[in-house]
């Protein structure tokens, strides 16, 4: 796993221990980043389900202002804060241990960009977006990018937000939430 593209492209990153948390596979990353580019620079990222926190480093070595990586797995946390430091982007990166979604209120600002990569079990995307809905996280304009196995069909709409878009690659889509 390593940055795709940006200030740190090239540089490794580290998966936490274990298998609990599912990376992004580059080839979904890089498609993902194609898709958001235009919209990227000076962009508020919040990266929930952060597992490594390669998306919203990725993020950020391409251009976003900000970006907030919330996980509930300490052994995730700590990944995610060696990655900052490892590629110098620690100061534009705030790492917050909640479980999701319960706690998404508790997240606070205003987002142009959430993604969202829960784990594949989970199950409930429509209260996802709803929590995300009502916790008022996504700036007006924004978009929620949900991660899912392709065999997960996710609600046309939940929350007020409404799906724009699919993008399968193999085992994994995409789907954009405005």
């Amino acid at each position: 796993m390593r940055v795709i593209a940006g200030q740190a492209r090239g540089l490794k990153l580290v998966p936490p221990p274990g298998d609990r948390v599912r990376p992004t596979l580059d080839r979904v990353r890089e498609a993902l980043f194609s898709i958001i580019g235009p919209v990227l620079p000076d962009a508020s990222f919040l990266d929930l389900y952060a597992g490594s926190g390669a998306n919203g480093i990725e993020a950020l070595s391409r251009g976003a202002a900000s970006a907030v990586f919330v996980d509930s797995y300490t052994q995730s946390q700590i990944c995610i804060r060696k990655n900052l430091e490892a590629t110098r982007l620690e100061s534009r990166a705030k790492v917050m241990h909640y479980g999701l979604p319960e706690n998404l209120r508790k997240i606070g600002g205003s987002y142009d960009i959430i993604f969202a990569d829960p784990p594949y079990a989970q199950g409930n995307y429509a209260g996802l977006l709803t929590a995300i809905s009502e916790a008022r996280l996504l700036a007006d304009g924004g978009q929620v990018i949900v991660e899912h196995t392709s065999k997960e069909t996710l609600p046309d709409g939940a929350g007020g937000l409404s799906c724009q878009r699919r993008k399968r690659y193999g085992k994994t889509t995409l789907s954009f939430y405005a």
